[in-house]
């Protein structure tokens, strides 16, 4: 099942959406807090978002605009302000579509069921793992934090995906080690230590400082 975030301040034609959507096994979400929008798009992480162009706080050119910053998610734009300064605008900030209001709930299916073939019936799902404001991307290996993109390299993304699944928990270092290192050739144990340290030292840039600890004689853990 699909998942859509709604961003329409409207709270008749957002729950008209929903209802809508939900007849269609599709799941949705509502945006609650209009001050904290990224918050609740990474907690959520949708595979297509609604979204208004007159929203409280900020409009929504702003917020695809920090959607597209970690996200190749679709966008569907849906404003009454439909004239083709605010549709060029809307395509040009990083948005798949734009409908009008008012629209027609079929036709807004159908638009949302075309986008979702096209984008996901060739390729995975984006994916984010967030920890303390730090968004890991896994659709192309980065970590943003602050408005800091951090590009990580193959065995760095694996072992702070590998820690970030298992927030909370120490895994061993033999768990690393055979998820990096897939295969019977003997892996110097320092060759681990050598990565941990410079993911760290690439974490501490972005200001991700003591972002993972170290259990003596263990292994590594994130925090909760």
């Amino acid at each position: 099942m699909h998942k859509i975030l709604i961003i329409e301040d409207d709270q008749i034609i957002a729950k008209a959406l929903k209802n809508h959507l939900d007849k269609w096994e599709l799941e949705t979400q509502i945006v609650a807090d209009f001050h904290h929008i990224m918050d609740e798009f990474v907690a959520y992480d949708p595979q297509l978002v609604l979204l208004d162009i007159s929203l409280p706080f900020f409009n929504g050119y702003h917020w695809c605009s920090e959607i597209r910053k970690l996200s190749k998610v679709p966008i569907i734009f849906i404003s009454s302000t439909s004239d083709n300064m605010n549709i060029v605008m809307a395509m040009n900030m990083g948005g798949d579509d734009f409908i009008a209001k008012p629209f027609d709930l079929a036709v807004v299916v159908a638009k949302i069921q075309a986008l979702l073939r096209r984008t996901y019936s060739f390729q995975g799902q984006v994916s984010l793992l967030e920890h303390k404001g730090a968004i890991l991307n896994l659709n192309d290996a980065s970590i943003i934090y602050v408005d800091q993109k951090v590009e990580l390299s193959k065995n760095e993304f694996k072992t702070l995906q590998i820690l970030l699944e298992n927030k909370g928990k120490v895994v061993s270092r033999d768990v690393i080690m055979k998820r990096l290192w897939d295969s019977d050739c003997f892996v110097d144990d320092n060759t681990l230590t050598v990565n941990i340290a410079r993911l760290r030292k690439k974490l501490e840039t972005a200001g991700l400082a003591d972002f993972i600890a170290t259990k003596k004689g263990v292994g590594y853990l994130i925090g909760d």
